[in-house]
């Protein structure tokens, strides 16, 4: 597949799905001469991005987060929006292979023109998102999508990372109070800017009533993390589209809030240093990885610590020795 940096940006810019599809193909790929062409192409288009509406949606398994960001969707386009969903599927720790089934999930949001799903592998990639989330974000952006929906993996704690590259923390939940309250990590309620309790509807309307009061009194025991927001929580059914409208209103106040305040600049510019160090980790423990030296030391370093032989600390110890003392890096 040849790619060409410039061509590409321009097309982009055009707003090409095709073009943003390749795009994002080549920010995901691994081959090193992909990944140049990936950085050239994104120096090109950063200065395009950065005009979206930026939410991440998390929730617990089974909680309905497709059929709500489809509702959501369908909502936000008939308000004269662009929308981009970015949908983490989880992948197969033995196989490495994904689900990647959103796109039929969001049967009518996917037929939709001014509409794009991308679906991706989450692979090994901690936070419910996958490395390259933040730079097809920027993609989308650049290709004018105005809303972008990020929907992580309902995989825990770990997916809270989703809430250091978007605006708002979206947090849907499944009616139950009493034990399931007590099973929401605490780490995910602090980081919330909206929680909504779904499948408010038919027999659990007033279980999914009674839960919103519960995460209400629990957030009162929490510090927002936005300054001037006090967390609301709502209820709503995706699957009769009520509390949707709702929902969005809401969305639009908070982003009011942060703009006027001065809080969304400021969180964006720390967001933008937070990947570039987790960038620099990632890139050099890829670096550390593929280094000759260190390649002939894993297999004996690696059996001696299962072994039990060496401690691991020392056999980091060794690899990073190794690593840093290489004779090219003196030339």
């Amino acid at each position: 597949m040849a790619f060409d940096a410039e061509s590409l940006a321009r097309d982009i810019l055009a707003g090409q799905r095709r073009a943003l599809s390749r795009a994002i193909t080549l920010v995901e790929s691994t081959r090193p001469d992909h990944r140049i062409l990936a950085n050239a192409l994104l120096e090109r288009l950063t200065p395009h991005a950065g005009n979206s509406i930026r939410i991440g949606i998390s929730g617990v398994p089974g909680a309905g987060k497709s059929t709500f960001i489809e509702a959501a969707g369908l909502h936000i386009l008939k308000q004269g929006h662009r929308l981009a969903v970015l949908a983490v599927d989880p992948s197969s720790a033995i196989s490495g292979g994904s689900i990647l089934g959103d796109k039929t999930r969001m049967e009518e949001l996917s037929r939709h023109r001014e509409a794009f799903i991308r679906p991706s592998p989450a692979g090994k990639t901690l936070g419910g998102v996958t490395r390259r989330t933040r730079e097809t974000m920027l993609l989308c952006e650049a290709a004018g999508f105005d809303v972008v929906i990020v929907e992580t993996v309902g995989v825990g704690q770990s997916e809270t990372a989703v809430a250091d590259m978007t605006d708002m923390f979206l947090l849907l939940l499944l009616p139950g109070g009493g034990d399931d309250l007590q099973g929401i990590k605490r780490g995910i309620m602090e980081l919330a800017d909206l929680v909504l309790v779904n499948k408010a509807d038919g027999e659990m309307a007033a279980t999914a009533n009674h839960s919103a009061s519960d995460y209400i009194h629990a957030l009162k025991l929490l510090h927002p993390r936005t300054r001037n927001w006090q967390v609301p929580v709502k209820t709503c059914s995706a699957l009769e589209k009520r509390g949707i409208a709702e929902a969005w209103e809401i969305v639009c106040r908070y982003r009011q809030v942060l703009t006027e305040s001065g809080e969304l600049a400021q969180r964006r510019a720390q967001q933008a240093k937070s990947w570039m160090w987790n960038e620099t980790a990632e890139s050099l423990l890829a670096a550390l990885r593929q280094d000759q030296r260190v390649a002939q030391l894993i297999p004996r370093l690696e059996q001696a610590v299962v072994a039990g032989s060496l401690p691991p600390t020392l056999a980091a110890a060794q690899l990073l020795e190794a690593f840093l003392h290489d004779d090219r890096l003196s030339d």
